[in-house]
């Protein structure tokens, strides 16, 4: 088993990364907060702890090789656990976590069920199933969340917008106070599309 990997990453996808090791080239499957972090990592070393994975069924002889990577041990840890949820397979696991795992430990540890719900793939039932399994099981991984009060009340939409404008580099503190005066000055914005570039018009101090 590849338990972790270094090399050079050379190219990265919505949901996988390219790295180079020596002569070979190997396709990393990434959760989406990995994604956003290695983004402007293109060209550098990295390190990344892995997991294998068959992916097809058995019975149709047509299993493929997989490798899952992620920035620590920790990380890789929490997934397994995570997975360990009855419907939440390796991808939809993958899909799910578009934000950072202390933040998903955090909501899961508060019995936040609106914000799992913003998650993709996780609808109401999924939400409550992995409240129902993993609440009381995930403090370790919430140590150092970057979750707040104020976040918790974020509307999906809100946090939808939040994801975007952190995948285009900006800070996430930074990001959601941005996003919460824009709500408070335009309170009849209701959709992340409207909401993101009217966002950047406030900060750049030129919106109508």
């Amino acid at each position: 088993m590849i338990a972790q990997i270094q090399g050079k990453l050379i190219h990265l996808e919505k949901d996988s990364g390219l790295l180079q090791v020596g002569p070979i080239c190997y396709q990393v499957l990434l959760p989406g907060y990995a994604v956003n972090s290695l983004g402007g990592r293109i060209g550098e070393e990295v390190t990344l702890c892995t997991m294998e994975y068959y992916e097809g069924t058995l019975g149709g002889g047509n299993l493929i090789p997989r490798l899952v990577g992620f920035l620590s041990q920790a990380e890789k840890n929490f997934f397994e656990k995570f997975t360990s949820v009855k419907g939440v397979g390796i991808r939809k696991g993958l899909k799910s976590l578009s934000v950072p795992i202390a933040t998903i430990a955090d909501a899961i540890e508060a019995g936040d069920e609106k914000l799992l719900c913003t998650l993709p793939g996780v609808g109401k039932r999924m939400a409550q199933l992995i409240l129902a399994e993993l609440k009381g099981k995930l403090s370790s991984f919430a140590v150092g969340a970057t979750v707040t009060s104020e976040q918790r009340r974020f509307e999906k939409y809100q946090v939808e917008a939040l994801e975007v404008m952190v995948a285009w580099g900006e800070k996430r503190a930074e990001a959601m106070d941005l996003i919460v005066l824009t709500c408070q000055r335009h309170p009849e914005i209701k959709t992340a599309e409207a909401l993101v570039p009217l966002a950047y018009r406030v900060k750049q101090g030129i919106e109508v």
